[in-house]
């Protein structure tokens, strides 16, 4: 009789605030493994206490996700994409040009288009009643505008960034639905146009389901 091999396990939270529903990066990993029919646990974390015992040596910033499959363990959104694109050609180009355009759009989607935008959406969140915000705002968004107008040239009329879709584009929307309380990316209809593409796919919305019900209606208190 054979063994039952191990699901993968993602950690989440089982709380977070209305706005931030939707935009926990778990939901990148989900929406990889929803892609490639591939079954998966959450591991829930209370977002009001002290992460488990151990935690900080799997997550060393103390965020989701961090991930397991098997006696392999490691973090960050973007290297369990490419550790399942790896794994599967529907995510990522086994070789050639395609292959490392997805790669490169991959990390440009992390390192050069969801910073300035996560900056943004802090001080609209968490800062917008001090002085100083409005200044560092407006700052911010007009780096905002030039990477997704950098973002809105290179994608042209292509319906994906590396030719089919892969793991860049799973981190490229995921990045941009960050905007949503905004108009901006309203702003370059190619890239409103991509962003509808990626939220309609079924996937993503059996991604986006499972996020949303692993969320309790009530925030927890710490120690439950």
């Amino acid at each position: 009789m054979s063994e039952t091999k191990e699901r993968p396990v993602v950690t989440a939270f089982g709380w977070v605030p209305d706005f931030a529903r939707g935009l926990v990066r778990d939901l990148r990993v989900r929406w990889a493994f929803e892609e490639i029919g591939r079954p998966y646990d959450s591991q829930l974390l209370n977002a009001m206490e002290p992460r488990p015992e151990g935690y900080l040596q799997w997550q060393p910033f103390d965020q989701v996700p961090a991930f397991a499959d098997g006696p392999v363990k490691f973090f960050e959104s973007g290297a369990i994409l490419l550790y399942l694109g790896e794994q599967d050609e529907r995510l990522l180009p086994a070789s050639g040009q395609s292959r490392w355009s997805a790669i490169s759009w991959l990390f440009a989607a992390l390192n050069s288009v969801e910073p300035s935008i996560g900056a943004m959406v802090s001080f609209d969140l968490f800062h917008a009643d001090k002085p100083w915000a409005e200044g560092a705002r407006s700052a911010t968004a007009s780096l905002v505008e030039r990477r997704l107008k950098r973002l809105s040239d290179a994608l042209g009329d292509t319906e994906w960034l590396a030719g089919d879709f892969s793991i860049a584009d799973i981190a490229m929307v995921t990045v941009l639905e960050n905007l949503r309380h905004t108009d901006m990316v309203a702003g370059f209809p190619n890239l409103a146009a991509y962003s509808e593409r990626g939220r309609q796919r079924p996937a993503y919305r059996r991604a986006l389901d499972a996020q949303l019900a692993d969320f309790s209606d009530q925030p927890p208190h710490a120690g439950e």
